[in-house]
């Protein structure tokens, strides 16, 4: 009697992942802060400097790495357990912390119009509609929040040399032992 051959299944070469698998994948074409950012005022300044553009969307990168995006459908495919703690990944939750500590930094007053912008995508007239205030008050508020999630992120619109840097650490020459 031959010996029985066991089938065992091909198994699949495991691919890489993307060299940014780690970012989300966004689209500034949605964004109201790209939108302002191509538009100009009276001035001819841009409505969103380009500092405040990279402060916006780097938020919006933490608070979707964070998950924090509403769903619009059902998710079917949940394993037991989702939700907890333990079903988060280090990624998810460090990104969760980013969030929270810029809105901290930002405080309460202003936190609320850069999630609506930002994050949830909501237009400017929408903003001041939901909030019931005047007409073009979302822009300025948009912008003075902006800046200071620009100064938590130690973003600036100007470079500094070398020599303004801060001192961040010191190191003294070892002492030598005084010959006795």
């Amino acid at each position: 009697m031959a010996p029985r051959k066991t089938h065992s299944p091909k198994v699949q070469p495991r691919r890489a992942a993307p060299a940014d698998a780690a970012a989300p994948q966004m689209n500034l074409a949605e964004s109201p802060l790209a939108w302002l950012a191509r538009r100009t005022g009276k001035d001819g300044r841009a409505l969103v400097d380009p500092t405040q553009l990279i402060a916006g969307e780097r938020l919006r990168a933490d608070f979707t790495r964070a998950q924090l995006t509403p769903r619009i459908t059902s998710r079917w495919s949940e394993v037991s357990g989702a939700g907890t703690p333990e079903a988060f990944t280090d990624m998810v939750l460090a990104a969760k912390l980013r969030v929270a500590r810029a809105m901290t930094a930002v405080g309460p007053e202003l936190s609320g119009v850069l999630l609506d912008v930002c994050c949830f995508l909501k237009g400017l007239e929408a903003v001041e509609r939901e909030r019931l205030w005047p007409a073009r008050t979302a822009k300025v508020v948009l912008g003075l929040a902006l800046d200071r999630l620009a100064v938590h992120y130690g973003l600036s619109g100007s470079t500094q040399g070398r020599a303004r840097a801060p001192v961040r650490s010191w190191h003294a020459a070892p002492e030598t032992p005084a010959q006795g």
